[in-house]
């Protein structure tokens, strides 16, 4: 059982690393190429519209991965996890169904005109169903963010006979940890698009792709991604406010700690060691960890020793993965910053020739193989997040309600591995063709060979033009 129970969590784990890649990307990709299209509404610059149509694609592709990726998650509830919906289902599938209704089909009607509309339909309704279609991904991060967010902080239902029934939706939905899970989460997206446009902009600017919509997508993403990093912390800290004080064993293996203190250090390193119940190798910064979760210097954090059943066993989850996926999350989005500024900075300058030139030019060429290197650190920051997240929650599904081992459906473990081996295989050869398809669209755009979507030859002509000139 245990066996089989490990393999269905790895096997989920598998399947939502790789969906969650692509929602991430279209949520604020979505607003970024409504953001063109406005602008190319308000200027008639074709800089706007040369962005716009590349990027297009990469929603389109982007928007296609995810929706066959989300058909494999739907299939697990049953396959894989029979318990979780016989005991929470009178609440996580209306919410499901609520996704559906009111974001997938509102993507799927104007998904349509907005990829091919743009010299069929009127100004009006191909910027309109843009926007749509934007709003259609944000609904869609709404409610799957408030079942998951539920799973994490329970509120609003009674157990009937081991079953959960709703008592207050507005309460279900709105739990205490949803707005900052939500806003979270769509910062993550904008923070991942950002680095996505900086990185695929600064490949196409090296090979030759020095249009005025290249400049233009770069200079945009890179000052969007410098505003909104420490939007992100400020965020970041509420919800961990909030992480402390509803699911304290969480915070506990984020930080290392094992016995109830005052004033904890913040562990820039440690070796966990579950067995021992103790950390080795630390090097921390006294106190630091309790002013940040409390405010105080001498603020006490909860030990993972005080979450213990009566029979010994642990409940709270394994220390190693909470503590090191915490720290990759941090430590990307402070290179994020780093990163983010320093390129605002040197495109604030003149270049080193002295000709007055700002903007894209002033970054060196060794800094735009560094954007090109950070092209998928969103991807890298937001599955730390969701790791910390969804392991710091063991060994509860829904906390304090329903536990994995009770979830798991009793198939044997070899066929679970079977399916977990078939999962990987076709991941890995999907994701490789993404990003290979992603630069190759960088290329072809690169060389003057770019087709857009739904744009009339008359318009193609015109930018081509913009773009020698």
């Amino acid at each position: 059982m245990m066996e089989t129970l490990l393999l269905s969590r790895i096997q989920f784990a598998a399947n939502i690393s790789f969906h969650i890649l692509f929602p991430t990307i279209t949520i604020a990709l979505g607003w970024t190429l409504l953001f063109f299209r406005l602008r190319y509404n308000a200027t008639g610059e074709q800089r706007w519209m040369q962005a716009y149509s590349f990027w297009v694609k990469i929603f389109a592709l982007s928007f296609a991965m995810g929706v066959v990726s989300g058909i494999t998650m739907s299939f697990q509830f049953g396959t894989n996890w029979p318990g979780f919906m016989e005991t929470v289902g009178n609440i996580a599938g209306p919410l499901l169904a609520y996704e559906v209704i009111t974001a997938f089909f509102l993507e799927a009607v104007f998904l349509g005109i907005m990829l091919f509309g743009f010299s069929r339909v009127p100004r009006w309704l191909h910027t309109t169903a843009t926007g749509l279609v934007a709003f259609g991904t944000t609904m869609s991060v709404f409610w799957i963010v408030a079942l998951n967010s539920w799973m994490h902080t329970p509120q609003g239902f009674e157990m009937i006979d081991g079953v959960a029934h709703a008592t207050d939706w507005w309460a279900i939905v709105f739990n205490p940890s949803m707005p900052y899970r939500f806003f979270h989460m769509m910062l993550a997206s904008f923070l991942t698009v950002s680095f996505l446009i900086a990185g695929v902009s600064a490949y196409r600017w090296r090979i030759g792709g020095n249009t005025d919509g290249v400049r233009v997508a770069m200079k945009t993403a890179l000052i969007t991604a410098a505003l909104l990093i420490p939007v992100q912390i400020l965020v970041g800290d509420m919800h961990g406010l909030n992480t402390k004080e509803y699911q304290p064993a969480k915070i506990a293996a984020m930080e290392g700690v094992w016995d109830t203190e005052r004033g904890a250090p913040l562990l820039l390193f440690a070796w966990p060691d579950q067995a021992a119940r103790e950390n080795h190798f630390e090097i921390g910064i006294p106190g630091l960890a309790s002013y940040i979760l409390t405010h105080h210097w001498d603020g006490e954090i909860k030990g993972l020793n005080e979450f213990v059943a009566d029979d010994g066993t642990a409940l709270h989850p394994r220390v190693a993965p909470v503590f090191w996926s915490f720290r990759i999350m941090v430590g990307t989005g402070i290179l994020m910053l780093l990163i983010s500024w320093t390129s605002i900075a040197m495109m604030m300058r003149k270049d080193r020739n002295g000709d007055g030139r700002r903007g894209v030019e002033g970054l060196p060429r060794f800094w735009q193989i560094g954007l090109v290197a950070m092209t998928f650190s969103g991807w890298i920051a937001t599955l730390a997040g969701w790791y910390t997240t969804e392991i710091g929650r063991q060994p509860w599904l829904v906390q304090g309600v329903l536990t994995t081992k009770q979830a798991v459906a009793d198939v044997p473990a070899p066929m679970v591995l079977s399916t977990l081996i078939a999962y990987l295989a076709v991941y890995v050869i999907l994701l490789g063709a993404y990003i290979t398809v992603i630069f190759y669209l960088a290329r072809r755009a690169a060389q003057g060979k770019s087709i857009e979507f739904g744009v009339s030859p008359s318009v193609r002509a015109q930018s081509r033009i913009v773009a020698e000139e």
